[in-house]
């Protein structure tokens, strides 16, 4: 008898990242359901990867709960997740950031991370096998004019090893990706808007690229796997080197900026 295919959830599977690590996990055996807020868009990626499209909302616990519950009945075990739902923000002052824009940002990237995990945990735990990759963000480890995005992805990186270490004993794994600056669609927004401005990350990049999507979702596809069965709790940069060229400038920047 075949063995059957592993389910996994990826919320914010409908575009960006979401959609590459959808892409990646399917090619990997995977039967994925991109679960996504914009259910047309959804449909669309699953139809390209053979997947099962679900909407889903993650600002909204009912929503979550309803589609953990129905996911498990209708399609089957879940045994992965992957957590990339979320939103950008204006780099605005605080002053200037208005507080239902830094709520909503932590309603979807922190919030909606945790009611997730909280939800599709449930049968994880009782089946004593699950294995859960967040999305967090280099932004979580550094100081930038993102007076909400910043801490919320700060709090995914946290969350992540305070959920590995209580579900640990159930076999259930949880751990982060930090992706760096990463092109897409709303990266890409961003910078025709002038609200980013990667010559800066460029140049403090061992790297001197922006990452692919497709990169971040290699990542993920190792964490979610048995490859690595005995990693949980740990958050990896996958930025290009981002954070550790970051302190160089004073001793006049990265080499390859002075080529």
């Amino acid at each position: 008898m075949a063995q059957q295919q592993r389910i996994v959830v990826v919320t914010g599977g409908a575009s960006g990242i979401g959609a590459a690590c959808a892409e990646v996990l399917a090619q990997d055996g995977w039967k994925v359901v991109v679960a996504d807020i914009n259910l047309a868009q959804a449909q669309q990626v699953a139809q390209r990867i053979g997947g099962v499209a679900w909407e889903i909302d993650v600002a909204s616990d009912a929503s979550v709960a309803q589609a953990a519950a129905g996911i498990e009945s209708e399609v089957g075990p879940v045994y992965g997740l992957v957590n990339s739902a979320g939103i950008i923000q204006q780099p605005l002052p605080p002053h200037e950031l208005g507080m239902d824009a830094f709520d909503r940002v932590q309603q979807i990237d922190f919030r909606g991370t945790y009611v997730a995990c909280r939800e599709f945990a449930r049968a994880m735990l009782a089946r004593k096998a699950g294995s859960i990759v967040n999305i967090s963000s280099v932004a979580g480890s550094r100081s930038m004019r993102l007076h909400s995005y910043s801490p919320a992805k700060a709090a995914v990186i946290n969350m992540t090893q305070c959920l590995a270490a209580e579900w640990g004993a159930n076999w259930v794994r949880v751990n982060a990706v930090a992706p760096g600056y990463t092109l897409t669609p709303a990266l890409e927004g961003a910078i025709a808007r002038g609200e980013r401005q990667v010559d800066g990350a460029l140049a403090n990049s061992p790297l001197p690229r922006l990452v692919q999507p497709t990169e971040i979702a290699n990542g993920v596809a190792f964490l979610l796997s048995d490859r690595a069965s005995a990693i949980t709790g740990i958050n990896v940069p996958i930025d290009c080197g981002w954070l550790s060229g970051t302190t160089w400038d004073m001793y006049g920047g990265l080499p390859h900026t002075n080529q």
